[in-house]
């Protein structure tokens, strides 16, 4: 059965904005939790401009349920994940001046160093996972690093179905979803889990949760943004309702 991953960031990116003590993104894992979240995502940039190093520490002690910390490949990022050990640490692509993580990670350019730093989380017993594009030789580059988890980029999916109006069946769209969907195949027959994120909503999330042998979704400023409106709770419940939907009607 699918799962959902809530990514909390935006929860503390308003707290930051206001240099504050609310609201708290424990809270928002808790409310998540109620929600239906089967695990809480947070990523812990370099620069700290929203999760703090505070509450990965709160969300490691109080959290009922798994925690993926996504983050750089560095040696400081490591030896935090080695000492909090969250369920499952995820490497992506990271950029100073980016608005959000912007593309997938090039294992292929740096195999040995994303190889050194998952000998790591392995040995602290620590699942990891590798933030990647839709394509093959990142795939197959995953599993010779030792990867546990491929999560596939499904932003330029997301980005073809909003310009597209919205419509699933378009070329375009299709096209991205048999992109994903070549890759997850990929990653099963390598012995990986295959999960999927960025830039799902509501109106997109059900053809990707559709995929064959599709495993977890993480979903972040879709859920805190419908949050506003109706409550943290209800929105990962909604979320949750059309994954599941979609799989039971498959």
């Amino acid at each position: 059965m699918i799962e959902l991953g809530v990514n909390i960031d935006h929860v503390a990116t308003l707290r930051q904005a206001r240099r504050t003590y609310e609201p708290d993104p424990l809270w928002a894992a808790v409310e998540a939790h109620l929600g239906g979240a089967d695990g809480i995502t947070v990523h812990l940039r370099e620069d700290r401009r929203h999760i703090q190093d505070a509450d990965v520490e709160k969300l490691r002690s109080l959290t009922q349920i798994k925690l993926n910390l996504e983050m750089a490949a560095t040696d400081e990022m490591v030896d935090i994940a080695c000492r909090l050990k969250p369920e499952m640490a995820m490497l992506v692509p990271e950029g100073r001046h980016e608005v959000t993580t912007e593309g997938g990670l090039d294992i292929l350019g740096q195999e040995g160093k994303l190889a050194r730093a998952i000998a790591r989380l392995s040995d602290a017993g620590i699942s990891s996972s590798v933030f990647i594009d839709a394509e093959l030789p990142q795939v197959e580059a995953a599993a010779r690093i030792g990867a546990r988890v491929c999560e596939i980029h499904t932003g330029p999916y997301a980005h073809a179905f909003y310009a597209k109006g919205r419509d699933a069946e378009s070329q375009a769209v299709v096209a991205e979803l048999d992109k994903i969907a070549r890759a997850g195949d990929a990653i099963r027959g390598l012995g990986m889990r295959f999960n999927a994120g960025h830039a799902l909503n509501y109106f997109n999330v059900q053809p990707v949760a559709r995929l064959l042998g599709i495993r977890e979704l993480h979903i972040g400023h879709a859920i805190v943004s419908r949050a506003v409106f109706v409550g943290l709770r209800e929105a990962v419940a909604e979320m949750k309702r059309l994954m599941r939907e979609v799989q039971s009607n498959a």
